[in-house]
C-alpha cells in the first residue's frame, strides 16, 4: 500500500514538475489569530486525588491565550498550477523558552489535479472529520479547558478520549505526504503516508523502520462530503488509519471516526465519534470519544451553542476506565471585521480509573478573539 501511495504522489509531482515556467508574481499572504480568555474556576478534588497532590489550590482567576501568526505565500503559474507554503508560528514561548512552529508544509494544487501537501501537517483522515459545532474559541473537543481545570487520568493528545479528531498513536504534525482529490459534487477523498510518528513540525530522517520507539509506515484515508439541498446544509466525514508497531506483543495501532453536521433555519446539529486501538494486550490504553452539540445563529451578531464531549480510556480487565466529560454553554457576538466576544460556562469532570482520583471544575469565562 505504501508503494501505491508513493507512486500516486510521484505521478502528481511529475505532472507539476513538467509544467512550464511562469512570470507570475508571488502572493505574500499572512494572517493569524489571537484568542485571550479570562475565567474564574471552582475546583473540587476527591480524597484519592488530594492524597496524591496535597495542598494544591486551583480555584480563582486565570488567563489563557491561544494565538498564532500564519504565513501562506503562494504563486499560480500560467498553466493553473498553484504552489504554496504554509508555516504557522505559535505566538507564545514553549516550555523551554523557545518559539514553536505548529505546522510547516508545501502545497501543490490545481482544479484538475486536486491538492498535494508535503511536510509537517495533520493527516487526510484528521482533516476529513466532522464533529459538533463549536461556539466561541474555547475548544472542548481537544481539552483546551485544562487551562482552567486540571485533569487526571484521561488519554493522550490526538487520541479519542480527548478529541474525535484523532491520529494513529496520537502522532501530530509529523512529516508526511497527503493527497486530496478535487471535489466531485461535494465529495472529496484524501490519503496520507508518514514514515514515522516521531517529531512534531521537525525533520526526522533517516527513519529506522525497525525502531521499537516509533510507529512506522503510517497510512491514513479520509472522506468528506459537503452539499446543500433546499436550504439544508449537510457535512459528512469519516476516517481510518493504521501504522506498523515494532514492539513485541503489541499489535498495529488503528484509529477510525465518523461525523455529521446538519444546518437548517439557523440551527446546526453535529456529532462525531472516534476510537483509537493502540494495540496493547487486553485493550489497555484503547480509547473512544463522542462529540455532540447544537448551535443557533441568532439573526444579528449573536451565536449560541450547547456542546458536550465524553471520552474514555480502557485500563484493562477489572480496572475502572479513566474518563473525560465536559459540557459547555456558550454565546459569541461579532463586534466587527475579525473581532468577536465570547461568554461561556463549562463543567468538566475527569477520573483516573487506576488511582480512583477525580477532579471536577466549574468555570465562567469570557474571551476576546481577533482573526486577521
Amino acid at each position: 500500500m505504501k508503494k501505491q501511495i508513493l507512486s500516486t504522489s510521484a505521478i502528481a509531482l511529475g505532472v507539476a514538475m513538467a509544467a512550464p515556467a511562469s512570470a507570475q508574481e508571488w502572493n505574500l499572504d499572512w494572517g493569524g489569530f489571537a484568542n485571550t480568555h479570562v475565567g474564574i474556576s471552582s475546583i473540587d478534588r476527591n480524597a484519592a486525588n488530594e492524597a496524591l497532590f496535597p495542598g494544591v489550590d486551583n480555584d480563582g482567576v486565570n488567563i489563557f491565550t491561544n494565538s498564532e501568526i500564519i504565513f501562506s505565500p503562494s504563486v499560480t503559474l500560467d498553466n493553473g498550477m498553484t504552489f504554496g507554503f504554509n508555516v504557522q508560528m505559535e505566538a507564545l514561548n514553549g516550555g523551554g523558552g523557545t518559539d514553536g512552529i505548529d505546522e510547516s508544509y508545501v502545497t501543490i494544487s490545481s482544479d484538475t489535479l486536486g491538492r498535494i501537501d508535503l511536510g509537517s501537517e495533520n493527516s487526510a483522515g484528521y482533516r476529513s472529520m466532522v464533529a459538533a459545532p463549536q461556539v466561541g474559541s474555547m475548544a472542548i473537543n481537544s481539552r483546551s479547558t485544562s487551562a482552567f481545570v486540571p485533569v487526571t487520568g484521561s488519554g493522550g493528545f490526538r487520541q479519542a478520549a480527548l478529541s474525535s479528531y484523532t491520529e494513529v498513536g496520537g502522532n501530530n504534525d509529523v512529516q508526511r505526504i497527503t493527497y486530496f482529490t478535487p471535489s466531485f459534487n461535494g465529495l472529496t477523498l484524501g490519503v496520507s503516508y508518514a514514515p514515522s510518528n516521531a517529531g512534531n513540525a521537525s525533520n526526522n530522517a533517516p527513519v529506522d523502520f525497525n525502531s521499537a520507539a516509533n510507529i512506522t509506515d503510517i497510512f491514513d484515508v479520509g472522506v468528506s462530503y459537503s452539499q446543500s439541498f433546499n436550504g439544508v446544509d449537510i457535512d459528512l466525514g469519516g476516517r481510518w488509519g493504521t501504522g506498523d508497531s515494532n514492539v513485541a506483543g503489541v499489535s498495529d495501532p488503528e484509529t477510525w471516526g465518523l461525523g455529521a453536521a446538519i444546518s437548517v433555519s439557523g440551527f446546526t446539529f453535529g456529532v462525531g465519534y472516534a476510537e483509537n486501538d493502540n494495540g496493547a494486550v487486553g485493550g489497555v490504553g484503547d480509547q473512544e470519544g463522542l462529540s455532540v452539540g447544537v448551535a443557533y445563529d441568532i439573526a444579528g451578531p449573536w451565536t449560541v451553542g450547547l456542546e458536550g464531549y465524553f471520552g474514555e480510556v480502557d485500563n484493562g480487565a477489572g480496572v475502572d476506565s479513566s474518563d473525560y466529560d465536559v459540557i459547555k454553554l456558550a454565546a459569541s457576538r461579532s463586534l466587527g471585521a475579525g473581532v468577536s466576544w465570547d461568554v461561556y460556562y463549562f463543567n468538566q469532570e475527569t477520573t483516573d480509573g487506576n488511582t480512583g482520583g477525580k477532579i471536577e471544575g466549574d468555570v465562567v469565562a469570557t474571551a476576546i478573539n481577533l482573526s486577521f
